[in-house]
């Protein structure tokens, strides 16, 4: 194992790692399926695109939030903003449901990164407090109670139907990752995003108008989010509240796990699709165990522990 990682470029042993994690998984999964069912039913084509089909929506918040860690910030907002844009869009209905969910993650990014750009304020608080805020508004907006409305046909088209015989799902969330991808390695604010992860001061010194950065990335997240908001709430025909409560954390180790430096600066997006993967295959095969919740939280925490001892001793990152 050693050796094999020491042939690896640096910024490539993440990737390395996660991939063998995926194989792994895949095996001992499929050993228990032959062992107890006598099918392998991970093998299967359909299964895996279901996989990739429920996976997609975790890709998408991952993507967004991945903007905002190679800056150095956090986005805990993510659950709500994600809970509000798919409410607000079920609750419009027709042709504007998908603006209105839209414009809803664009408003909430907006806010997080003028407060976070010009107010200074940690990113990790201030996204806490909105994250706060819009939870409060959601319950008034439906008088605590579940909301009735339903998502729009185009909304259930987005998340539950079939192209080709591929979950339409999987369609947004690979133009997502394209356009996610090509900013990242082919604009101008993608390279400023990374030099102001590096050093947002050297950044600002160098003409990278940095507040413009921070706020283009939270925006980023705000709306990824909302997408993520509306496909979920047209795979489950509604929207409900707390539907994005279980994306958080799962967003934040696929990113970090595919290799994103936490302090910024430094991450491909190829490996936060990586680590997406991992994790929608991991909580797959707990699942098909039929593993108790508090063994799918020690396995869970374990597996990443493990990998970030793998490949994160020994690396130094320049400063």
């Amino acid at each position: 194992m050693n050796s094999f990682l020491s042939s690896i470029r640096p910024e490539n042993k993440p990737i390395a790692v996660a991939s063998l994690f995926i194989v792994v998984i895949l095996l001992i999964g499929t050993g228990y399926t032959l062992s107890v069912q006598g099918s392998a039913p991970l093998l299967s084509p359909n299964y895996l695109l279901q996989q990739l089909q429920t996976g997609s929506f975790l890709g998408i918040v991952a993507a967004g939030m991945m903007m905002v860690i190679l800056l150095g910030h956090i986005d805990l907002s993510v659950p709500w903003t994600l809970t509000a844009s798919a409410m607000m869009a079920a609750s419009v209905g027709g042709n504007m449901a998908l603006p209105t969910g839209i414009a809803v993650g664009l408003a909430v990014g907006l806010v997080n990164g003028l407060g976070i750009a010009y107010l200074r304020i940690p990113s990790m608080i201030f996204t806490l407090g909105v994250d706060s805020v819009l939870r409060g508004l959601m319950v008034a907006h439906t008088g605590g109670f579940a909301p009735q409305d339903q998502a729009t046909p185009l909304m259930r088209f987005l998340a539950a139907e079939r192209l080709f015989g591929i979950p339409v799902a999987i369609f947004v969330w690979a133009f997502v990752s394209i356009c996610i991808a090509l900013i990242l390695t082919r604009t101008s604010f993608g390279r400023s995003i990374y030099a102001t992860g590096n050093r947002e001061g050297a950044a600002y010194l160098s003409g990278i108008r940095t507040r413009m950065v921070i706020i283009g990335a939270f925006m980023a997240s705000g709306v990824c989010a909302a997408i993520a908001g509306v496909l979920l709430a047209g795979y489950s025909a509604k929207a409900y509240q707390g539907m994005g409560l279980p994306y958080l954390l799962p967003a934040i180790a696929a990113v970090v796990l595919g290799g994103t430096r936490i302090l910024g600066g430094q991450g491909r997006y190829v490996g936060t699709l990586v680590g997406v993967v991992l994790i929608v295959l991991l909580n797959s095969v707990l699942s098909i165990m039929q593993m108790p919740e508090a063994g799918r939280q020690i396995i869970y925490g374990a597996v990443i522990i493990s990998m970030l001892l793998v490949y994160g001793r020994g690396v130094k990152v320049a400063s």
